[in-house]
């Protein structure tokens, strides 16, 4: 999946300009940065729900913007901050409804996909809840359905915005867990906007640190967070070590007293 040249513009400002990227399957890509700076836009514009001012958004060689919706969401899918809002249906029944790409109009599929189902209720380990509705389930729950959607979406390519927001610890390690291992099993590409610089650094192969609307820093995690970057992009203090177990960098803030 390649972007490039794209710049967009809100309410007259200009948001993202000068961005140059180009995103490989099989990579986990973190974008980070503080509030502002565009990262929820350039989600946006890969997923094709918003279009660049100039530029374009390219997929395989092709414009995205070419592409079918449905044949796109074939092909990608995307975890909306927030997650899923409590409503009457089923856990099984919500997760189904990520087959809809592969329905007909009259809403059936050529070969049954309660299998695709199955598969993805155990991987999230939803299984002894699938008949329970999503009012009886807690915002963590919810998250695990919304991911299981996307699942049997079967996409090469995963968006997620701020997937771990509102989640305890628990659940969020859990949670990107469990994204890191569907991603290595089937190739996938993701790209996630993180606001926690540690997970990102844990799970993330490359960082794309934006600020001003600009790619401030590209790389991996190691290469990215800098004490400097902190400062430029945060204006705080922090202190990077690296982590006893896998080495990544981890930052301890400082406070400014």
């Amino acid at each position: 999946m390649e972007l490039v040249k794209v710049s967009q513009q809100i309410q007259g400002n200009e948001v993202l300009s000068g961005i140059n990227l180009s995103f490989q399957r099989g990579g986990f890509y973190g974008i980070i940065g503080p509030n502002g700076v565009g990262k929820s836009t350039l989600l946006q514009l890969l997923a094709g729900t918003a279009q660049p001012v100039s530029g374009s958004v390219m997929l395989n060689g092709g414009e995205m913007s070419e592409i079918p919706r449905k044949h796109l969401a074939r092909k990608l899918a995307v975890l909306q901050q927030g997650g899923l809002p409590p409503a009457g249906f089923t856990v099984r029944e919500v997760v189904g409804m990520g087959r809809f790409p592969y329905q007909s109009w009259l809403g059936g599929e050529e070969d049954d996909p309660s299998s695709i189902i199955d598969e993805a209720l155990e991987a999230m380990g939803l299984s002894g809840l699938q008949q329970r509705r999503l009012v009886q389930l807690s915002g963590g729950e919810r998250q695990r359905v919304a991911l299981a959607k996307l699942m049997v979406q079967q996409p090469s390519i995963l968006l997620l915005d701020e997937p771990t927001t509102y989640l305890d610890i628990g659940y969020q390690i859990a949670l990107l867990d469990i994204v890191k291992s569907w991603q290595r099993q089937k190739n996938l590409l993701v790209i996630a906007v993180l606001h926690d610089l540690n997970l990102a650094a844990l799970y993330c192969d490359e960082l794309i640190a934006l600020h001003d609307g600009k790619v401030a820093s590209k790389g991996e995690p190691a290469e990215v967070l800098t004490e400097q970057l902190i400062r430029e992009l945060y204006g705080t203090g922090a202190l990077i070590v690296s982590h006893p177990l896998t080495g990544a960098p981890q930052i301890m803030l400082q406070p400014g007293l």
